[in-house]
């Protein structure tokens, strides 16, 4: 009796902690410019609109700026893009903070097609409205 509830404690410890690992949470760029306690080291997920004239693209990167028309982040990120990212359009990049205006993305998600906008991206833009 005891060791199954031993083993049922373990292997439910072990479920929480993959899933706490894999878990990613999403922030707006002024949600990450008023956070004071935000981590430097936790993959963490950033939405807004890819602001206009903000793309720099070279070979195998590309830099541009999420904003939620009240703060800005500026996103390198080193890979290609999915086919629909484009400025003025929702996006969502997924990486580290290197700083409060500076993100490291490691994946882009972009809007699925013209009338899309992820329900997260929205939900930001219209708070910082």
């Amino acid at each position: 009796m005891i060791f199954s509830i031993l083993l049922a404690t373990t292997i439910i410890f072990f479920i929480f902690k993959s899933l706490e690992d894999n878990v990613v949470y999403f922030f707006s760029p002024t949600e990450i410019y008023n956070k004071a306690d935000i981590s430097f080291n936790e993959k963490i997920r950033i939405g807004g609109l890819v602001k206009e004239n903000s793309l720099v693209k070279s070979q195998k990167s590309i830099k541009f700026i999420i904003t939620d028309l009240k703060n800005e982040i500026i996103v390198s990120f080193n890979g290609q893009v999915p086919n629909l990212f484009s400025e003025g359009k929702g996006v969502i990049a997924e990486g580290k903070l290197r700083d409060k205006k500076y993100f490291v993305a490691s994946r882009i998600l972009a809007k699925h097609d013209e009338n899309y906008m992820p329900p997260e991206v929205s939900e930001a833009l219209e708070k910082s409205n």
